[in-house]
């Protein structure tokens, strides 16, 4: 098990059990620690995966053995978990792999206050090092019922995106859905037909689907631009299995990327601040009217940024590559207050992105062309051994060895280590190595004047670095 950009991910088959009820009682002893005590309520929600109702099992028999009160919200967003939490004061876990495989899932954990943050998932850490020998898995006593909250917790979610826009304000659209195996996989048909879509359901199914905003997959892809042909739709939105990243296609079946998607955000709530990793678009910028913070990869971290450039009646909001939008601040929309949600999004930025649509008369794929930014692409090496990754970016600390390494691409003009090796190339085109933190893959991004020349650059570093991580020989590769 490892903490990762959010949350804590693994093997299915060894988080189910021990490793699921020892996490909890360490996260169990965070909040009592923290001063939460510990007869309060504890929000528990989960995605359609397998492996995520007896996950979800041990985790709230563990919670109740550990003297606090379990609240079942069932098959939800894991937004709409943290909003009903904090609502509440309250904290919560759920337990999803988001994005990545079924054979795979994970636990994302929730203080009264929000997202756990890295020194709380250090302490956990540290508390399930030593008592992982000693632990006993504990169930909970026959006939025990636990609360359940589902529709209550979805309904404040509901209400929440009924104050973001205004009534028919999407009326005249022709919207796809894909469903998939996604919890928001009804309620995004239902809200978008609430202002005023026609709206297209396609690719519900009843195997788990895993859907990576960052990488999506050639026949996914293939699927969108056949949907948007077939029934003549004006975008496709849909989310990853725990819906905290939106997916949006435009009327070609083209992706949106989520970067693009934060932007149009941020633009859509009149930001003063926004907070992004630096795998975001580098062309997002100042010139958009607002100040331009970057962090590494990961929600804890874009958290504590916003947290910290706060100040008084300023608007912050935080975004990743993936889509997934942050709000670290109230503002208002329609002459209504929408209250912070400092926790990934897709229900905000996927109706934003719509709205802008909708006010502007302008098709998803003139938008993109309109804010004149470079394009970019990423793609990543599934099964990628953890320590190759580490091994491969240890040789490529060298300045020389880099430039050897991406020759065929030019000349390095400047390196960022905030996260991963970031190298611009004297072009003025970027490519940006980053090996994930929790699972055996190896991401790369890139940045140039044409989609198919950002393609074309990922496609070749990561077949190099998937030849240079198992050779000495550069010349070679």
């Amino acid at each position: 098990m490892k903490f990762g950009s959010s949350g804590l991910r693994g093997l299915a088959s060894e988080l189910v059990g021990k490793a699921s009820g020892l996490y909890t009682e360490a996260f169990a002893w965070r909040l009592v620690s923290s001063g939460v005590q510990p007869n309060s309520s504890v929000f528990v929600g989960r995605d359609l995966r397998d492996s995520s109702q007896a996950i979800v099992n041990t985790c709230m028999a563990t919670l109740g053995a550990n003297g606090f009160q379990p609240i079942d919200c069932g098959a939800i967003p894991t937004p709409a978990l943290a909003l009903y939490a904090r609502k509440h004061g309250a904290a919560a876990l759920m337990v999803t792999g988001s994005h990545i495989p079924a054979d795979r899932n994970g636990i994302k954990f929730y203080g009264p206050n929000g997202e756990i943050n890295k020194a709380d998932e250090a302490a956990i850490t540290h508390f399930v090092a030593e008592r992982s020998n000693a632990y006993r898995l504990r169930s909970a006593p026959p006939g025990t019922a636990w609360p359940m909250r589902h529709e209550e917790a979805m309904a404040a979610y509901r209400k929440r995106a009924n104050d973001m826009l205004e009534p028919d304000s999407l009326s005249g659209m022709r919207l796809g859905v894909y469903q998939h195996s996604s919890v928001a996989a009804e309620l995004l048909v239902q809200v978008l037909q609430s202002f005023g879509a026609s709206v297209v359901a396609v690719g519900k199914t009843e195997t788990f689907v895993p859907i990576d905003t960052e990488a999506v997959d050639a026949a996914t892809i293939a699927k969108l631009k056949k949907w948007a042909r077939q029934f003549d739709l004006d975008a496709i939105v849909s989310t990853d299995a725990d819906a905290d990243r939106p997916l949006i296609a435009d009327e070609n079946g083209d992706l949106f990327r989520g970067d693009l998607v934060g932007l149009a955000t941020a633009l859509f709530l009149k930001a003063d601040t926004i907070v992004t990793p630096v795998t975001s678009n580098s062309g997002i910028s100042k010139a958009f009217g607002f100040d331009v913070l970057r962090t590494k990869v990961g929600s804890p971290f874009v958290i504590e940024a916003m947290d910290a450039s706060q100040r008084a009646s300023s608007i912050v909001v935080g975004f990743e590559a993936n889509g997934g939008v942050l709000l670290g601040s109230n503002c208002t929309l329609n002459g209504k207050t929408l209250g912070a949600l400092p926790t990934r999004d897709s229900l905000l930025p996927i109706l934003a992105v719509l709205s802008t649509m909708a006010s502007t008369k302008k098709k998803l794929s003139r938008l993109r062309r309109l804010w004149n930014l470079p394009v970019c692409a990423s793609e990543r090496l599934q099964n990628f051994p953890t320590e190759s990754s580490r091994a491969l970016m240890d040789r490529l600390a060298s300045r020389a060895t880099l430039q050897q390494f991406l020759a065929p691409l030019g000349n390095v003009a400047e390196v960022d280590e905030t996260d991963g090796l970031r190298a611009q190339m004297l072009t003025g085109e970027i490519v940006h190595l980053r090996p994930s933190s929790n699972a055996p893959e190896l991401r790369c991004y890139s940045e140039a004047s044409s989609e198919s020349r950002a393609t074309a650059i990922t496609a070749l570093t990561l077949s190099r670095a998937q030849a240079f991580a198992f050779t000495d020989d550069l010349e070679g590769i």
